[in-house]
């Protein structure tokens, strides 16, 4: 469907962030930054780069997309993100990432969780946390907002050191993710993905990843790139299995495993395959207006962060070929994490069912959306997660929690308020304990609002409000994150 809509350039970056810290090393000419673009529950999550040239201005654009991908999924923090514009290669980069850690502290310790990222990874980050003193952990700041920190530790080192298919959750989940978005895709424009075909630009965790699991699922992979350029096979499609099995640090692919009819080409001509589906799954701004119009499948699937300019987009729009964006298509790393600290899924085979329960409806949906209004599906996006992060914050709270970070009701459990059967059982029970109740069924039911299963937007007459001060809790009620005096009622009012 060829969109005619002429929209402006990205919304999503017209937008003043919370915070801004901009750090000097003392010993090196390296400069830091931390963005926190919004904090809800009183924390805000995004991962730690490192790379030369890095900028304000892009982590700015970063901390923003990790407030989109939140909303979008609705997981009660806000976005953000931590650069540093050094080498990662350089022998003293350790001890610069100790120093930025150490400058920034404060945030650490209880407003943003922060994890791996380009020129970091995440082992080398929970051991630079470990020896500035911080915790074991770059999760740190969620942990110890949990009445039980141990169990919230052992969880994550369990779900963080489990392999699948000899990936661990962190290698496969962003691409699994970034594969079921694009199968949705596929399914909506009625696309069997037993006919499809698919490139992908790049082949490090996340492109690797994606190529696995769209194979698995039947697409064909027609050609992959990395550093050294592209291998193609256009007949039978790629043995990704094989090339995964080939992949050396960096995921530049050992070219002696290749198969006799598997090919090597520019990397550069991915961008002009024949196929339905392109991946970039390298570096960002990688389609741009100068290259944009040599694309001819119908979908690109965002799996790297920003890789598609304004400019490009808008122009792929006008001829009819959707971009599905990052913060839908590879948000499986962050909220996969996010689901496992929380307690939501205890196993990278978990976090992959509940990726895809979300991840296809809401793409369909947003799809949908965007055919009605003309628009893309990142402007839809973009209004979904926005309305979704101010619907949390609402209700738990932005800088200052309202509500605590873990869920007060176990996983599972179900009330429907107006329940007869519970209403006479309620009649009969001591008045706090009917207090109680309410107050966790009106947890549970701003739970099921503000994290919807289809990807639809609440209403807002849909909120439910609460007997208890629509649930809000003063701040000093979480002294691990609130160091403050407290309210000037006890009781929480204003």
């Amino acid at each position: 469907m060829t969109h005619s809509a002429v929209e402006t350039p990205l919304q999503v970056f017209e937008h003043e962030p919370f915070l801004q810290v901009t750090w000097r090393d003392s010993m090196t000419p390296a400069r830091g930054f931390v963005v926190i673009d919004q904090l809800v529950t009183g924390i805000a999550t995004g991962g730690l780069r490192m790379r030369p040239g890095c900028t304000v201005g892009e982590v700015a654009e970063l901390a923003r997309e990790m407030t989109l991908k939140m909303g979008a999924f609705g997981i009660h923090v806000g976005g953000a993100k931590g650069g540093i514009d050094f080498d990662p290669t350089d022998p003293r980069a350790d001890e610069v990432r100790e120093r930025f850690l150490e400058g920034v502290r404060p945030l650490l310790e209880r407003f943003w969780v922060t994890a791996g990222d380009l020129g970091t990874q995440q082992e080398q980050l929970d051991q630079a946390f470990q020896r500035v003193g911080i915790g074991d952990t770059s999760f740190h700041a969620a942990v110890v907002r949990s009445d039980d920190e141990a169990e919230v530790r052992s969880r994550i080192q369990q779900a963080f050191t489990t392999r699948t298919e000899g990936l661990l959750l962190s290698e496969l989940i962003g691409g699994y993710g970034v594969a079921e978005a694009a199968l949705a895709a596929l399914e909506h424009r009625e696309i069997p993905a037993a006919t499809a075909s698919a490139v992908v630009q790049g082949f490090g965790a996340m492109g690797g990843s994606t190529a696995l699991y769209l194979a698995h699922a039947g697409v064909k992979i027609v050609g992959v790139t990395d550093a050294q350029g592209m291998i193609v096979n256009e007949s039978r499609g790629l043995d990704v299995e094989l090339l995964l099995s080939a992949r050396r640090t960096g995921g530049v692919i050992d070219r002696s495993l290749l198969r006799e009819d598997d090919v090597e080409a520019p990397g550069d001509e991915w961008l002009g395959m024949d196929v339905d589906v392109l991946v970039p799954a390298a570096v960002g701004h990688t389609i741009t207006a100068d290259n944009c119009d040599r694309i001819r499948g119908q979908f690109v699937v965002e799996a790297a962060n920003v890789p598609t300019t304004p400019e490009a987009e808008q122009r792929l729009l006008e001829r009819g070929i959707t971009v599905v964006p990052d913060f839908i298509a590879n948000t499986g790393a962050a909220a996969g994490a996010w689901w496992v600290i929380l307690g939501e899924v205890v196993s990278p085979s978990g976090a992959c069912s509940r990726l895809s329960a979300q991840m296809r409806p809401l793409v369909r949906d947003l799809l949908s959306r965007a055919d009605e209004s003309g628009m893309s599906m990142r402007t839809e996006g973009i209004k979904f997660a926005c309305d979704n992060s101010q619907h949390m914050i609402s209700e738990y709270g932005g800088a200052v929690a309202f509500r605590d970070l873990f869920p007060a009701v176990p996983q599972g459990q179900q009330f429907t308020v107006g329940d007869a059967d519970r209403d006479q059982e309620r009649e009969a029970q001591p008045e706090e304990a009917v207090v109680a109740e309410v107050e966790a069924a009106v947890v549970e039911a701003v739970e099921n609002v503000v994290h919807p299963p289809n990807g639809a937007l609440p209403e807002g007459a849909d909120l439910v409000e609460s007997p208890l001060e629509n649930g809000r809790r003063p701040a000093a009620a979480f002294p691990a994150y609130y160091p403050g005096p407290a309210d000037e009622s006890a009781s929480g009012q204003p």
